[in-house]
């Protein structure tokens, strides 16, 4: 493990990264834990809101994606630096993301359905960059064996082959299959074969004239969603907390005059 570790991890320079991701998932494990005791009126933890105006914490953590960022590149790869910058980086990247889907709709969607999308994010940038992590890409590993160029040459060459079939997945509408399928095997081919979804731009461009096609596609896709929407949600409010009900249009504030 020793060796595996120095030949991986340190050699190549990928430490700042794993410190980056374990900060990033803690920061927002945290944050997540923090705001759901907020909400049910729990724990020494408040809102901030100097002088009535609430201030989101995606507001620190873009301050601290900015001292992060510049720290690392203003760094040396093996510094004490470079590790600290990278902590501060991922502490930040986690407080943003956290509010990901605030950014996107600039409304404070947080607790709605709409704040889904904040978790799916962050789940999604996790599992990448931990696959990316443990690649055996050999970018700045020196004396090389033939054995190990060999096996890190197959894992170049099933990445660049799967990018190609991701982007094909991406383009029958199938996003998750296909930033997945990039480093692992067989996900992508699977994305790329299968019908594409309805709406996505494959779809619009080869089944227009194609009317079984269509319907087919429409029907794989519903009985997709109605499988496992169920489990991903159970596994998102697991983790980023059930979002507030919907009101309903008759109980909605009328406008004003």
């Amino acid at each position: 493990m020793g060796h595996w570790w120095y030949r991986n991890i340190i050699e190549p320079g990928k430490l700042p990264m794993l410190l980056a991701l374990v900060s990033f998932v803690m920061s927002f494990l945290v944050t997540r834990v923090i705001t759901r005791t907020i909400r049910a009126g729990r724990g020494p933890f408040k809102n901030v809101t100097p002088g009535g105006l609430h201030i989101h914490h995606v507001v620190p953590g873009v301050i601290l994606v900015i001292i992060g960022g510049f720290g690392a590149i203003g760094s040396a790869g093996h510094s004490f630096g470079a590790g600290l910058s990278a902590v501060i980086f991922g502490l930040g990247a986690g407080l943003v993301l956290d509010e990901f889907a605030l950014i996107l709709h600039l409304d404070d969607v947080y607790w709605s359905e709409q704040g889904r999308k904040s978790v799916e994010i962050v789940v999604v940038t996790a599992a990448v960059v931990a696959l990316v992590l443990g690649g055996f890409v050999p970018f700045g590993v020196n004396d090389l064996t033939p054995e190990e160029r060999q096996s890190r040459g197959l894992v170049v060459m099933n990445a660049a082959g799967n990018f190609c079939l991701a982007l094909l997945a991406l383009w029958k509408g199938k996003a998750r299959t296909a930033i997945f399928g990039v480093i692992i095997p067989f996900v992508a081919l699977i994305g790329a074969i299968r019908l594409a979804r309805p709406g996505s731009p494959y779809a619009k461009r080869f089944y227009a004239n194609r009317p079984r096609a269509r319907a087919k596609a429409g029907l794989r896709a519903f009985h997709h969603d109605r499988r496992w929407a169920g489990p991903r949600r159970r596994f998102e409010n697991f983790i980023g907390g059930t979002p507030d009900p919907e009101r309903p249009a008759s109980l909605e504030k009328p406008p004003g005059p």
